[in-house]
């Protein structure tokens, strides 16, 4: 009955696991939860590294609740079940000739749960992927369903699109995308300094831009992707190129196992953030081998997006899952607080609900809404209690 996340730093002994294939399975789930006066998280693909899926009560898999429900062509959308994975859905969107707008780093989290953390990927213009949500189907706790869409009033919607799970349990979405489109990547390995040196430029030349720095050799290494019409075999035989769908050129894989913390801050704190944390990581932890990850989000209205109403740069420490990070991370978080870093909610960070209060400016109208549609707080454990000053 254990649970136990992708980088093995959550654990949890959920009483009661359900695998749910309908909504109808979901709401038979929650009800039985309701009379045992059980909490309920959902997993997904246990790709967070902060433990809002850890619970004692029932812990809900929604993995049978997959696929593509709806598809409308004139408005190039579609209704996909929460339970899909991203990479599934990669295939599926360009059978239609549709494809996500953006994808994350990686390509294995659950729809619901990369919705529901503010996944992201890069690029100045693209925000992130529960930006481009139009419509979701939410169960309640009582098992009621409330369907929030964009044409039906923005204000709910804006703030389930990024929930962390706290409202409810989303069993679809209605994501808006765009028409199949083919990426060249360029990977380019250059001294830390140079890099930095032309950063605007390159974040403002390309769709996607960003890099990674190794500390131990103080050396970036730069991914840019652009739309292009060539065919893959353009860049066949050329050494840090290649050329394919978004699908299979956005995503990485990510077959080392670490622990992660993210820091969202202004764009224009993006350099100066960078500077100091390079300066901490060289200065107190010369050890420290994994990379910093520097990208772009656009800003958006969701009322818990760590981009909302500002132009954003993400910074993301790593660390070996078989190493020390406490410590590590304690240390630089806060370097990323002073330049006005949000945290990702999927990933290592020590704030509470007085600390995340003035980054947000609708933190308390969410809070009041998760008291509103969770009055119980069915959908709470301790870390989400804390998040929001709540009872769990």
């Amino acid at each position: 009955m254990s649970f136990c996340n992708w980088a093995g730093n959550v654990r949890c002994e959920p009483r009661l696991r359900v695998a749910a294939a309908s909504e109808a399975e979901v709401v038979a789930a929650l009800r039985d939860a309701a009379r045992a006066e059980l909490g309920v998280r959902v997993a997904g693909s246990g790709h967070s590294f902060s433990p809002l899926v850890a619970t004692d009560g029932l812990l809900l898999s929604l993995d049978g609740l997959a696929g593509i429900a709806r598809h409308e062509p004139e408005q190039r959308r579609v209704w996909v079940r929460a339970g899909s994975t991203l990479h599934a859905l990669g295939p599926a969107l360009f059978g239609l000739g549709l494809a996500f707008e953006n994808l994350g780093d990686v390509d294995v989290q659950v729809l619901g749960g990369a919705l529901a953390t503010g996944t992201h990927g890069t690029g100045r213009t693209l925000p992130n992927l529960s930006a481009r949500v139009s419509g979701l189907r939410l169960l309640l706790a009582d098992g009621s369903l409330l369907v929030l869409r964009a044409e039906d009033g923005a204000e709910r919607l804006a703030a389930a699109r990024v929930s962390l799970g706290a409202l409810g349990v989303v069993t679809a979405a209605r994501i808006d995308c765009v028409p199949a489109f083919r990426l060249h990547e360029r990977v380019e390995r250059l001294p830390i300094d140079a890099c930095l040196a032309g950063l605007e430029g390159r974040i403002a030349s390309h769709r996607h831009f960003e890099f990674f720095w190794y500390p131990t050799r103080d050396l970036a290494e730069t991914k840019t992707l652009d739309p292009t019409e060539l065919p893959p075999e353009a860049a066949s035989g050329r050494k840090d190129e290649r050329i394919g769908w978004s699908h299979e050129i956005l995503p990485s894989v990510r077959e080392l196992r670490f622990v992660e913390m993210e820091y969202a801050v202004p764009a224009e704190a993006g350099p100066a953030c960078f500077r100091a944390v390079r300066e901490r990581i060289r200065s107190h932890h010369p050890a420290v081998a994994w990379p910093v990850e520097y990208r772009s989000v656009r800003a958006d209205d969701a009322w818990l997006s760590p981009a909302h109403a500002r132009e954003t740069v993400t910074l993301s420490l790593h660390q070996g899952a078989e190493l020390p990070w406490q410590d590590f991370f304690a240390d630089v978080e806060p370097v990323l607080r002073a330049h006005g870093g949000r945290p990702h909610w999927g990933k290592r960070h020590s704030l509470d609900a007085a600390a995340l209060a003035p980054l947000y400016p609708r933190f308390a109208a969410f809070q009041r809404l998760r008291a509103e549609l969770d009055p119980g707080g069915r959908f709470l454990n301790p870390h989400l209690a804390a998040l929001f000053d709540a009872g769990a």
